[in-house]
């Protein structure tokens, strides 16, 4: 159906091409193609729809052989009867096109990205950013609901904020990687699923719970490679208790992840105690293949400069990140990033 609409977009283009450059030359086009497809084929093609089909066109006219993208389907058009027409006002057919689609064309698009994808994803301006989305559909297989939370929540922002200029581009080009550690930080991480307003008053273990309970859309949120293994996991030191809020372990990095949940302003013990529940399971948890464990305290608010200082410069393996239960506003997250970059 994807590549069906392409074609379609590409007819109306080419026909539009062909005759006067006037607006209402490309209605009337439109108009008379949605009326002949309605009466022939029943609901499904307004104009609204063509027009739709016409913009898919127009964003993704360079996906023809010989462009490596993603994870790629290759389907190809049979003979087809749009625009058939001696008239190119698009009045009802009376002979076969010239130009059969299919023919000596072989378009590229994912399997895993349908169209209602991809109607969402023609709204997104940025071919950076949408390149991007494309990807993480394409390589998560993220059904529609999850593709528009990731979307809404400002993924791409977020990401983008928390890299360098050559990493920015590397997420248009390759998606988001994970082979280190600080692959999987963002600032702020997003748990609106929760359902905690965002100034209210709630205990560390409420949070948890919420967590707890909504636990597929927070694995979602902090990304790939994720399996849950425990919540108030413990931890003894000889005749003294502690316990991990949330662990986690993640097969991409093959070592565990930590999450300590504040619902107040970081403090530097909080830091401290983070690094001894990463201490303590690489000296006893983790296994002699497995990787360096990693930990990420996630708080309400902090200070950058604080948790620079505590932190070693290099092979960094303890974060700290604000959380927000609220959508952030993806204008202000761009300015950010157009501050940044």
């Amino acid at each position: 159906m994807v590549v069906t609409y392409f074609e379609i977009g590409r007819r109306i283009v080419e026909q539009e091409q062909q005759g006067a450059k006037r607006a209402q030359y490309g209605k009337k086009i439109l108009q008379g193609l949605s009326d002949y497809l309605t009466a022939t084929y029943g609901r499904g093609w307004s104009l609204h729809y063509l027009k739709l089909m016409r913009k898919f066109y127009m964003i993704y006219a360079d996906r023809t052989i010989g462009e490596s993208v993603i994870h790629q389907s290759t389907i190809q058009i049979g003979q087809s009867r749009i625009f058939q027409s001696a008239d190119p006002i698009g009045e009802p057919p009376i002979h076969q096109s010239t130009t059969p689609i299919g023919q000596s064309r072989i378009v590229q698009f994912s399997p895993n990205i349908t169209w209602t994808h991809y109607i969402l994803l023609m709204r997104i301006t940025n071919p950076d950013e949408r390149r991007f989305y494309e990807i993480e559909i394409a390589s998560n297989d993220w059904s529609f609901r999850e593709f528009q939370r990731q979307y809404d929540s400002s993924l791409y922002e977020r990401l983008a904020l928390s890299r360098n200029k050559k990493k920015v581009r590397e997420l248009a080009a390759r998606g988001q990687i994970v082979s280190k550690p600080q692959d999987l930080f963002k600032d702020p991480f997003v748990l609106e699923f929760t359902g905690l307003p965002e100034k209210a008053e709630y205990t560390e273990s409420e949070l948890e719970q919420k967590l707890i309970d909504h636990l597929q859309q927070f694995m979602l949120e902090l990304g790939k490679g994720f399996a849950f293994m425990g919540r108030q996991v413990r931890l003894t030191y000889e005749d003294e208790s502690f316990y991990v809020d949330l662990v986690f372990y993640n097969r991409l990095l093959k070592c565990f992840v930590l999450i300590d949940l504040k619902i107040g302003r970081l403090k530097h013990q909080d830091i401290g105690q983070m690094q001894m529940y990463v201490n303590y399971h690489d000296r006893v948890v983790k296994l002699l293949d497995e990787n360096p464990t990693v930990g990420i305290v996630l708080c309400r608010d902090k200070k950058d400069a604080m948790v620079e200082m505590m932190l070693p410069e290099k092979e960094n393996r303890v974060f700290a990140a604000k959380y927000k239960t609220l959508l952030p506003s993806k204008a202000e997250l761009k300015k950010l990033l157009e501050q940044d970059t």
